[in-house]
Parts: C-alpha cells; structure tokens; sequence
C-alpha cells in the first residue's frame, strides 16, 4: 500500500508558520492536487513528504512506515522514502543523453546494465521518446524536457510521484496537452501521486481530489466537483473558479429576502428554512453566485421581476468567441455575467439579468464559513 498521511503537521521557519496544523490523508493510486496561491505552503508540505524539509511538529507516513516524527526522533531520509520527484525547473543533466538521464537514478542503485536498458526502453515507449533517446536537452523541445523528467522518474517504479508545478514552464497550448498525458500516465501506471499547482484549471481537470491551502492551513479537501459546489468558506469559493464567484453582502429579512440595498433577491423557501435555523434572519451576509448562474433574462427560462431578475448596466464585454464574460452594475454593486455567446448584449446598455437562485451561496459575514 501506498497511502500518505500526515497528521497535525507543523512547518516554522524561525517566526514565520508556513504549514499549520495539517491533516491530510492521500490514498493508495489517488492522483491529489495541492493547490493553492504562491506563498500558501503547499510546496513545503511536499518538501517534507519527501523529506526534502523536516516538520517541526507531527507525524508523516508512507505507507504504513512512519517517516518523519521530531518527537520521536525518526526522520526517514529521502533516499529510502521510495518516492520520485519531478520540479518545475526539470532538473536535467545538460551533459548526458536523454538515455542517460532516465537511466541515471538506476545507475545509482546499480542495478544491472541488461536491466537499465530494459526499463529504460520500456520507459521511453510510454512517453514517445525512443527516437530521442540519443539527443541532448538542449535539441528538445519543453514539452520533451518535461517527459524526460517525468521518465526518469517512473523509470525508479516508486511508491509516490511528487510533483512541483511540472507544467508551469510550458506555453498554454501545450500545458493543455500535457495536462492530458500525465493524467492518462498516473492512471496507466496507478502510483500514488501529490501534484502541486497554484492553477485551479489544472487541479480541476486532473485531481481526484483536491486539497486546498491558504496561509498554510488547510482549508478543504473533495473531489473537483465537490470543492466547486459545496465550497467550505469564501476563500475555496473565490479561489476555485473562473472568473471567480460574485460576492455582495446583504441582510435576510423576515420575508425571505437577500436585500442589497439597490436590488433584492428571493431565496428558495429550503434555503431561508436553514437560515432560520441559523438564527440567521435580520442579520448580514455574504450572498455568492457564480457568473455562470447570472445570465441573460432573454434567455432565462425561470424570470420573476423583483424575485430572481434586477435591471442592471453593462460596463464591459470580454467577448471568448463560445461565451461572454459582462462586468455588470447595479448602482454601487458590481458583479460578473457569463452569457450565451449570441447574447445581443451591447457595453453601455441597461439590460434585465436573471440570478440562478438555486446555484446561491451563503456564507457567515467575518468567518466566511459557508452556510449552503
């Protein structure tokens, strides 16, 4: 088995906390994605898994072996952690082959020459190299640097893949395109994999599940699906998503109302129930909605003026050619539309909007705690 966890795990450097408390449990052939904004410790959190850094609180195992637990004096060097690493910067040898560079973790653990040869063949089919194998780095292109990397990973046949935004030096067209091929890869191969990334595109779109981290705390782990539509705070909602979620703060009022100020909007009859219970009616809130659940009254099949529809202005149109992203206005409040691209939406025009009240959020003012 080739589970990681890590149980209340600490990371201080002098007086700076940059992993807090984390809990994290990764299971055996699950592809995880650590993501997060730059500086929220996730990299350091995969430093310690590989024992690249050393916890200053708590326990971590792979497997069933405990590797790292200051309290207990046990440290695990990274050697005989039986896991592979591959970095952003790709980290290849310029002087050697790219068969030399696969083979060279083997060459290390010398293993037999018949062997090498074997598994680095084997390797070099599987990502499409075994017409380069003879070339340098510097004659390949970034896309063949990152699958060098990556076999000179898989070519150890490790218990854990560890990766530090791999894909980070690409161009977008073929991040794209690698984002597919190591999904495809980590299911081929089924080793457990901790993908480290600040892009939430590639954590939605390869992670089984995914663990995001702010200020060094963990703030919530499910699958992509689950992270999106039940976010647990403020922060995974604004964070996951693109463009990112509506906030506006508003009051419940005793008839079921959001009320903004310049608008109000009617929640469905179960939401306002779990508000009451919250004991939340008469107080302020942060009402979440993402763009895509704003949309164009003309096309809205559900309209209730004065429920779920508000006049509102058109400030700007970021025309993507299959949608159109409209900053809209409603006297001092601002928000974001997704609408169908053959919206006849015109910049400067006073247009009816529908809000998707199904989709709403509602958080706790000042914690950010999600209500639903």
């Amino acid at each position: 088995m080739s589970e990681v966890r890590l149980v209340s795990v600490w990371k201080v450097f002098g007086g700076f906390t940059a992993v807090k408390d984390m809990d994290l449990y990764v299971g055996d052939g699950e592809f995880m994605i650590l993501l997060g904004p730059s500086g929220c410790g996730k990299t350091t959190t995969l430093r310690m898994i590989a024992g690249l850094e050393e916890p200053t609180r708590g326990q971590i195992y792979i497997g069933d072996k405990l590797v790292a637990d200051p309290e207990r004096d046990v440290f695990v060097p990274p050697k005989d952690r039986d896991v592979a690493m591959v970095f952003q910067s790709y980290a290849l040898y310029p002087h050697m082959t790219v068969y030399d560079n696969i083979a060279f973790p083997l060459k290390l653990r010398k293993v037999h020459k018949d062997e090498i040869d074997k598994r680095v063949r084997e390797v070099a089919e599987m990502l499409g190299l075994t017409e380069l194998l003879h070339r340098k780095p510097r004659e390949l292109s970034g896309g063949q640097r990152q699958r060098v990397a990556l076999g000179r990973a898989i070519v150890r046949r490790p218990r854990v893949f560890l990766m530090d935004e791999p894909l980070s030096n690409l161009d977008a067209k073929l991040r794209v395109k690698m984002r597919a091929e190591l999904k495809r890869l980590q299911r081929q191969l089924g080793v457990t994999t901790i993908y480290v990334t600040h892009d939430q595109v590639e954590a939605m779109t390869m992670g089984d599940r995914v663990a995001v981290i702010n200020a060094g705390q963990l703030q919530q782990v499910g699958t992509p699906e689950e992270v999106y539509d039940r976010p647990a705070n403020t922060f995974v909602a604004g964070f996951i998503g693109s463009p990112p979620m509506n906030f506006l703060e508003g009051t419940l009022t005793e008839d079921g109302f959001v009320d903004f100020g310049d608008f109000r909007l009617k929640l469905l009859p179960d939401q306002f129930e779990v508000l009451r219970e919250s004991n939340l009616v008469g107080k302020t809130v942060t009402f979440g909605i993402r763009p895509e659940d704003i949309h164009d009254a003309l096309f809205a099949q559900v309209k209730i003026p004065g429920e779920n529809m508000v006049t509102a202005d058109v400030d700007i149109i970021e025309n993507l050619g299959s949608e159109k992203i409209v900053h809209l206005h409603v006297g001092a409040l601002r928000f974001l539309g997704v609408f169908r691209s053959d919206s006849r939406v015109r910049e400067g025009q006073r247009i009816d909007v529908v809000f998707g009240m199904q989709k709403a959020h509602i958080f706790e003012k000042g914690s950010g705690k999600a209500i639903f």
